[in-house]
């Protein structure tokens, strides 16, 4: 596989957020030669991270196994002696067996293909030019087709676990919000705080169309997140904490020749007195002693 530029790991945005990951191989290409293999003679990666499969979901893929086929071949690797093992695959692999099948059409891996594959996605993911949301995509695939933990992904990306685990988060953004942070009309910092009111749709589709209409910093997103984790259940009051500015503060603003604001935590807040010297920070305070 080779990196493609200003198009992720080469395919269309929708794509690339498609649900099921075993659709779309990373490992796979029109190329490659496809075997036929027993089904008895394939095993499943002991390091695949899903491991529950829904039988209801099995059921229904074998069905349709059985009548079309598998049109997606699995991807496998040597293992011993006539033996394979599964890279992609595994939930086609086991419908397969419920369908009756006896052999599965596959493609052949090494063990240098499978690194040289993997040397290639690591520089992908590393491309500047990537946007959030490829990123996640580029990283959740990598963790399912690679059987990869994110805590090893992390090693070998070079970034806190926090950061891949972040990254990867964004997938599970209502798809208003994938597509905003697709056009970059909001940040990934935006995204975390929509992702906060995940049990709460509705607040998270208020949250975004505010974020787009009044231009709001990743802070006052944060603040919105604050109020109504707080129990703050009118639209307007959740508003208005997350403004920096009240009569209040333009008042104080006024009678200390200086920028007053406020923000809110989830715990009170903050006022917040700017100056721009030493000399200046005197003045206020003195000011504020005589007053």
């Amino acid at each position: 596989m080779t990196a493609t530029p200003k198009r992720g790991l080469g395919r269309g945005f929708e794509s690339l957020l498609a649900p099921d990951f075993d659709k779309v191989s990373l490992l796979a290409s029109d190329s490659d030669r496809i075997e036929q293999i027993d089904v008895r003679k394939l095993q499943a990666n002991p390091h695949q991270p899903r491991k529950h499969f829904d039988e209801t979901a099995l059921q229904e893929l074998a069905a349709s196994i059985k009548h079309y086929g598998i049109v997606q071949p699995l991807v496998v690797m040597p293992a011993q002696a006539g033996v394979y093992t599964l890279i992609a695959g595994e939930r086609r692999w086991r419908a397969a067996v419920l369908a009756g099948l006896k052999q599965v059409p596959a493609i052949v891996r090494s063990s240098k293909q499978l690194e040289q594959l993997e040397i290639a996605l690591i520089e992908n993911v590393q491309r500047v030019d990537l946007s959030p949301l490829e990123q996640a995509v580029s990283i959740e695939r990598w963790h399912q087709q690679f059987s990869i933990s994110y805590d090893a992904i992390a090693k070998r990306l070079g970034k806190a676990v926090s950061t891949v685990n972040n990254t990867v988060r964004l997938l599970q953004l209502p798809e208003p919000a994938r597509e905003a942070l697709a056009k970059q009309q909001i940040s990934e910092g935006h995204g975390r705080a929509i992702l906060a009111l995940k049990n709460q749709p509705d607040k998270q589709a208020v949250l975004l169309a505010s974020i787009i209409k009044h231009g709001w910093s990743v802070r006052q997103a944060e603040r919105y997140v604050v109020s109504i984790k707080d129990g703050v259940v009118n639209h307007q009051q959740a508003h208005s904490r997350v403004k920096t500015e009240t009569p209040a503060t333009r008042y104080l603003s006024k009678q200390l020749g200086t920028a007053v604001k406020v923000k809110r935590m989830a715990h009170g807040g903050v006022l917040e007195i700017g100056f721009s010297s030493d000399e200046e920070l005197d003045r206020i305070i003195n000011q504020i002693k005589i007053k």
